[in-house]
């Protein structure tokens, strides 16, 4: 069952990263999150419970290496 933060809209944030980033990072959430309104959200939502010690907090489950997984040509 979906923890409650991860099914209520919230406020929405803003964060500044490259597309050459964020796209991929969308391809990759949805590899361990297939289902639901935001892979990335999740992932990002997740990994600050982690950051800040929230009792019970994880890490996110990596996907396997993918295409997301490769420095793209502009990065390099």
């Amino acid at each position: 069952m979906p923890d409650e933060l991860d099914v209520n809209y919230d406020k929405p944030r803003q964060m500044r990263m490259p597309d050459s980033e964020w796209d991929p990072f969308e391809a990759a959430a949805k590899t361990m999150h297939p289902t639901g309104r935001s892979p990335r959200a999740a992932v990002v939502r997740q990994f600050i419970r982690w950051y800040m010690r929230r009792p019970g907090a994880k890490l996110p489950d990596r996907p396997p290496a993918g295409p997301w997984s490769e420095t793209p040509a502009d990065d390099k």
